[in-house]
């Protein structure tokens, strides 16, 4: 039996999908690339913009016009709100939401019987942490480790909430045990990653992310800790403390900005205003005066006039992002801004975009082009015509003239020359 996997979406759809693969190889599948003919098609889905859903729904078809008469399953935040519409798609074999993703074998097998197409959304007050691990990846030398799931914020723009539930912790114990497994199969660095991942252990009792990330700095053989992303407000002493005192925390942090401008991040409900977020970076910078601090912005938000957006650009400016992953503002239905006054046009959102587009890039050249001359360490993750190529804790690419033995390696690394996207590194013997 062959299988067919296509992930759509953010760091815990990739994990969730690692979990699947290592279950049908297990079982005997044989995972076959997706643009391949196979037996089953497992999609995960998101539903993070319209255009996320679209997309969702095109791949769905793919697989069915690809399979004639595959098992095609359907998983995610896509389906989970919008279930009806992913089973009136002719050929949707089994729909899921964002529980049950490691009942899919099951599931199929009882396909198998009864021929009929199986639906298993369960209501968001209904789900609970799903028992998942991992002990190796597919596709990556990176570890990603999902020690959380749901959200508890309600931003007035995201329908994460609506399709992920609310707050719910992996058990730390089980945490420890997986990371563990995955420093003795070889992995030097681990992401940390949830749909909120700083708020790990809000849950549990007298524990809480800082706790874990401590637990996790003890452990052989993990020599990098990423945090995949981490709000402003989650920032607090005892965070500060830790990645003050940690060995192993990489120097990069991402941490959604949303909007520079207070105003609309009052109607995006962000619970923080530019004065506090400021105060924040400073207090990081004291602590890592080099490190890279990358974000997210949304522009053409409801309401965003030229003033309000140029708020956010000299925000940008003068906090110095090292890099910005920018969004133009997308509807979604449910949520309270998409019944918001003044929507802005779609053609000045797009303009808005090139606009920090262009200001991300002048950040990026120049916070990387400064190291150039410096010494920082390299873990080795592909193998592309006699280089090497990684990333730094920084996240800065680099690459190193070797051979393919030496993939997942860190090596100590002078940066010599930087073109604009990677580094060309030379080993420190």
């Amino acid at each position: 039996m062959k299988v067919a996997f296509y992930t759509l979406g953010c760091k815990v759809n990739s994990y969730e999908t690692e979990v699947n693969i290592e279950n049908f190889k297990e079982n005997g599948y044989e995972i076959v690339p997706f643009n391949e003919k196979a037996d089953v098609y497992v999609i995960n889905t998101c539903s993070v913009t319209n255009t996320a859903d679209q997309k969702s729904r095109k791949i769905i078809r793919e697989a069915v016009k690809r399979g004639e008469n595959a098992i095609v399953v359907v998983m995610g935040c896509y389906s989970q709100i919008k279930y009806l519409e992913a089973s009136s798609i002719p050929g949707v074999s089994i729909v899921l939401g964002t529980a049950n993703k490691t009942s899919i074998l099951d599931l199929i097998e009882e396909y198998k019987k009864n021929k009929k197409q199986i639906v298993k959304v369960l209501d968001l007050k209904d789900i609970k942490f799903e028992d998942m691990e991992l002990n190796k990846f597919e596709t990556h030398t990176r570890a990603f480790v999902k020690i959380q799931d749901g959200c508890n914020n309600y931003c007035t723009y995201c329908i994460i909430p609506y399709t992920r539930g609310n707050v719910r912790s992996k058990p730390k114990n089980e945490v420890i045990k997986e990371i563990t497994n995955l420093a003795n199969n070889g992995y030097k660095e681990i992401v940390l990653t949830g749909i909120h991942t700083g708020h790990y252990g809000k849950d549990i009792e007298e524990y809480d992310f800082s706790d874990l990330l401590s637990e996790i700095e003890k452990i052989d053989g993990i020599e990098r800790i990423r945090i995949s992303s981490i709000e402003i407000v989650e920032l607090d002493e005892k965070f500060l403390k830790t990645l003050k005192n940690s060995k192993k925390i990489v120097n990069h942090i991402h941490i959604p900005l949303q909007s520079g401008s207070d105003t609309i991040l009052k109607k995006m409900n962000r619970r923080y205003l530019m004065a506090d977020f400021i105060k924040k970076i400073n207090e990081i910078r004291t602590i890592r005066p080099d490190i890279a601090i990358t974000t997210d912005v949304i522009v053409g938000f409801p309401g965003e006039t030229d003033e309000l957006f140029n708020e956010t650009v000299e925000s940008i400016k003068k906090i110095g992002f090292t890099e910005l992953h920018v969004f133009p503002y997308s509807k979604r239905e449910g949520t309270p801004a998409a019944i918001m006054p003044n929507q802005v046009d779609g053609n000045i959102a797009k303009e808005r975009v090139k606009t920090l587009i262009n200001l991300s890039n002048e950040l990026k050249n120049k916070y990387y082009s400064n190291l150039v001359g410096s010494e920082e360490y390299l873990l080795t993750e592909t193998y592309i015509d006699g280089y090497l190529y990684g990333h730094l804790t920084n996240y800065g690419l680099c690459k190193i003239k070797s051979d393919e033995r030496d993939i997942n390696q860190i090596f100590k690394v002078k940066l010599n020359s930087y073109d604009g996207e990677c580094y060309l590194g030379e080993v420190i013997k």
